[in-house]
């Protein structure tokens, strides 16, 4: 059976030093890039069945922002061990759902490395070895999830993308 993983990195956040990392809110490039996403996601049909998702702020709201462009989005599955997480962390909560695709929505420097670990073959952009974010890969997986097994469909950035109509 295949499988589908959407790698999500939070969209842009606020840096005003009012709140802790972990309450930090999107800022305004934040909310406009994070529907870009999810309009890319829906254009290609790609509706998780699962979102696994760090319990940040940032990373809630850029999910919510998703979702709302994804018919029969799932609400997020929150989970404090995704919050700066380390990419092995990540990888063992994507393996525990058996779920045919799955999002996941959280920090680098973990998502990064979990890319590029998943990936068989990165894409030539090279702004995936820095992953800006709201970058977004999009993985299949013929068998299990695992370390250099994942075959690239999309790799993209939100300010390459239109805005939703």
């Amino acid at each position: 059976m295949s499988r589908i993983v959407i790698l999500i990195r939070h969209c842009k956040s606020d840096w005003d030093g009012s709140t802790d990392d972990h309450d930090r809110p999107l800022s305004a490039r934040g909310n406009r890039a994070a529907p870009r996403i999810g309009a890319f996601l829906s254009q290609h049909g790609l509706v998780p069945d699962v979102a696994l998702c760090s319990d940040a702020m940032r990373t809630r709201q850029t999910w919510a922002a998703v979702a709302a462009h994804l018919p029969g989005a799932p609400p997020p599955n929150l989970s404090a061990a995704l919050y700066l997480a380390e990419p092995e962390v990540m990888l063992k909560a994507l393996q525990a759902t058996t779920a045919p695709t799955v999002a996941m929505i959280a920090h680098n420097p973990g998502t990064a490395a979990l890319a590029w670990a998943l990936t068989q073959t990165p894409p030539a952009d090279s702004r995936f070895a820095t992953y800006p974010t709201g970058a977004t890969t999009v993985l299949q997986f013929d068998g299990a999830i695992a370390p250099g097994a994942g075959h690239l469909l999309h790799f993209i950035v939100p300010r390459d993308l239109d805005d939703p109509a």
